[in-house]
């Protein structure tokens, strides 16, 4: 992607005992690296249930709560809607199924936060292994 090596990373620990919004907002603390060619990127996944993936086989569909987690996480990375992603864990619907520790969803949200206020959202790739583990890409944009 970068062959050169010269865009600086910054690598960040999350925090889960601050929260989600906690999360969006250290990536609005974040965004001014943008704009000096800091290269902002959350790794993990959009669920994260290993039980649930052991049980499943390799291409198992997906099970039900990860399609509508998924959905609605999409929807509101889409549509901005911080306060939602905030309370994620008792709005969205089979979060702590989805993500039964948080430490693999918050860096969704620190590269979304990264990104600004109501930044441009793509979904960049969407799959689903073992039925349970939603390995959805988001690229954010500031807002034009």
């Amino acid at each position: 992607m970068f062959p050169e090596a010269d865009i600086p990373v910054v690598q960040l620990s999350v925090q889960p005992a601050r929260g989600a919004a906690h999360h969006i907002a250290l990536g609005r603390a974040l965004a001014p690296l943008a704009d000096r060619g800091v290269l902002i990127v959350g790794s993990g996944h959009a669920t994260h249930n290993l039980r649930d993936w052991r049980r499943n086989a390799s291409h198992a569909p997906a099970l039900p709560y990860v399609d509508e987690f998924s959905e609605w996480i999409a929807q509101r990375l889409a549509s901005s809607d911080d306060a939602s992603l905030a309370a994620w864990k008792s709005k969205a619907p089979g979060a702590t199924r989805a993500h039964p520790t948080d430490e693999h969803f918050l860096p969704l949200l620190v590269a979304y936060g990264a990104a600004g206020e109501r930044p441009q959202v793509e979904r960049v790739h969407e799959e689903v292994i073992g039925g349970a583990l939603a390995m959805d890409a988001y690229r954010f944009r500031k807002a034009a």
